[in-house]
């Protein structure tokens, strides 16, 4: 097997692995996890070759595009105090113990580079977090904290590690200097990701066509990262700030091919990348492996020892910073998305897997000192790292489904289906506000007005079919048997139009462009 048929095992491994995953109810990027365990250790597998520096500008850029498209910018700064604790402060904090602790157990650790390892490991993965905690239908409020954890934490990583790597390798270290460049790393990030995302969002309007605004979409999440990190910002934080710009701005309301298209498009991308980002954190196996050999006692103890820190640290901080943040969040006076429970505050804590950017991390430490010597422990760091990882994301991936499940965690459906709703009725009051306007200007017969009356009342009743009264209810449920029964005699007659028309590309002399015109046009037809 050569590399390219590996990358074919794993988008395949990826494609599979989401029935899998629901089917036993574990998680798909664990799934992904093992698989690449498997073919770590298996003969006719090829030890996998990505150079370093390339792992993090593949993967990241669009599984961040893709992880944002499911939150919102207000969303975000409603929950910025619980993400700044978590991103940012816990992220420091873990850092700082995993430092301390591998200095004093690894012979001969250098701090900044027990540094650097602590920064790589410090971040939970934003896409295992969000994968396993959307299967579990766990509170909404927990997700989204997860995800403003994950989205944000790697770009506090990320910094910490580069100014760590920076001192170990010059032997020389600045607090000052670092401090700025943090500083300065961000804002180059925020300031290339709102230009690129202001320049995407005209660039789309001029577009005007579904498939070149898809396929824009595509290409900034890569163009914000590496103009970013070209600049040295953070490549992270550019991708983020602009995938946030072109959520509340790049879509009208009316951009109804382009985002159903645009969703399709980018769940098979999230789908696809996050299979193979996963499986090559279970190929680097073999790796590990290769490094141990004769030290599996000592140099799993000290895994062993990291990962107790790691875990530790994260319910240790969690404890005491859920506790202040409900104090705080009793004197606010709008809402903010906190763990309201003990059980709550348990399942985030378990759901701290590592990941991709850890991953990346581990595999980007030079090699080689600026004086040309050997980067120290660079084997022992690389194996530790790995060992955090498996732990983490195995481990946890596996039991957290049964965690929550002892805990009784779950999502609150009542307060769910009153906010859809609450959706349901203010649609239908759109509706039918929008059809009173255009009747003032316009004069529509009676019968016309009273049946578009009637789609406007029916618009909210199959959003929330409890928005309708018992008899409105019942009458609007016998329309739906009438109407599934159309659309089933519709749809069959649309099947035989579709054979038909698929025939005569066959036949000779038929111009299969017009072909596929006609059919594309009977494909969108069935559609509505």
């Amino acid at each position: 097997m050569d590399q390219l048929a590996l990358l074919f095992v794993l988008l395949l491994g990826a494609v599979v692995s989401v029935p899998l995953g629901d089917r036993f109810g574990l998680p798909a990027p664990v799934l992904m996890t093992l698989l690449g365990m498997v073919l770590a250790v298996a003969d006719f597998v090829p030890n996998v070759n990505v150079p370093p520096d390339l792992i993090l500008p593949l993967l990241l850029p669009p599984l961040l595009y893709a992880a944002v498209r499911r939150t919102s910018w207000r969303q975000f700064t409603a929950n910025i105090r619980p993400i700044f604790l978590l991103a940012v402060a816990l992220v420091f904090v873990t850092t700082l113990a995993v430092a301390f602790v591998a200095s004093a157990i690894v012979p001969g650790l250098p701090i900044a580079a027990a540094v650097a390892l602590g920064a790589l490991v410090a971040p939970p993965d934003p896409v295992a977090a969000t994968a396993v905690a959307g299967q579990l239908g766990l509170p909404r409020r927990l997700v989204s904290i997860l995800e403003g954890e994950g989205l944000f934490n790697d770009v506090t990583a990320i910094v910490l590690y580069h100014v760590a790597i920076a001192a170990a390798v010059s032997g020389s270290f600045n607090p000052w200097r670092a401090g700025l460049d943090f500083v300065l790393s961000a804002v180059v990030a925020v300031a290339i990701g709102l230009a690129l995302g202001w320049a995407a969002n005209k660039l789309m309007s001029a577009l005007d066509d579904a498939t070149l605004q898809i396929g824009l979409t595509l290409l900034v999440p890569y163009a914000s990262y590496v103009l970013a990190d070209e600049l040295h910002g953070s490549g992270v934080l550019a991708v983020l700030t602009t995938a946030l710009f072109l959520s509340e701005y790049a879509f009208g309301a009316d951009d109804v091919l382009t985002r159903l298209a645009g969703g399709t498009v980018w769940d098979v991308v999230d789908t696809l990348v996050t299979g193979v980002a996963f499986g090559l954190i279970g190929l680097e196996l073999h790796n590990a492996i290769r490094t141990a050999s004769g030290r599996w006692g000592e140099m799993l103890g000290w895994a062993a020892a990291i990962v107790g820190v790691v875990v530790v640290v994260r319910l240790a901080w969690l404890l005491p910073a859920t506790w202040l943040t409900k104090r705080l969040h009793a004197k606010r006076d709008y809402d903010e998305e906190i763990p309201t429970s003990w059980r709550e505050t348990v399942i985030m804590w378990w759901a701290g897997m590592r990941g991709v950017a850890s991953v990346a991390l581990a595999l980007a430490i030079p090699l080689t000192m600026d004086d040309g010597s050997a980067f120290p422990d660079r084997d022992e760091i690389v194996f530790i790292a790995f060992g955090v990882i498996m732990a983490t994301l195995v481990l946890q991936g596996l039991t957290l489904p049964w965690l929550v499940k002892r805990l009784g965690v779950r999502a609150d459906t009542d307060s769910e289906q009153a906010f859809e709703k609450e959706l349901a009725v203010r649609a239908a009051k759109a509706a039918k506000r929008r059809l009173r306007e255009i009747e003032d200007v316009e004069e529509l017969p009676e019968e016309v007005s009273e049946q578009l009356l009637r789609r406007a009342f029916d618009i909210g009743v199959r959003i929330s079919p409890e928005v309708g009264d018992g008899e409105r209810r019942e009458a609007y449920e016998k329309r739906v048997q009438r109407v599934k029964r159309m659309r089933r005699i519709q749809s069959e007659m649309m099947s035989a139009a579709r054979h038909e028309v698929l025939a005569a590309r066959s036949e000779p002399g038929a111009d299969p462009e017009i072909v596929d015109r006609v059919l594309r046009h009977l494909d969108v037809r069935s559609l509505r």
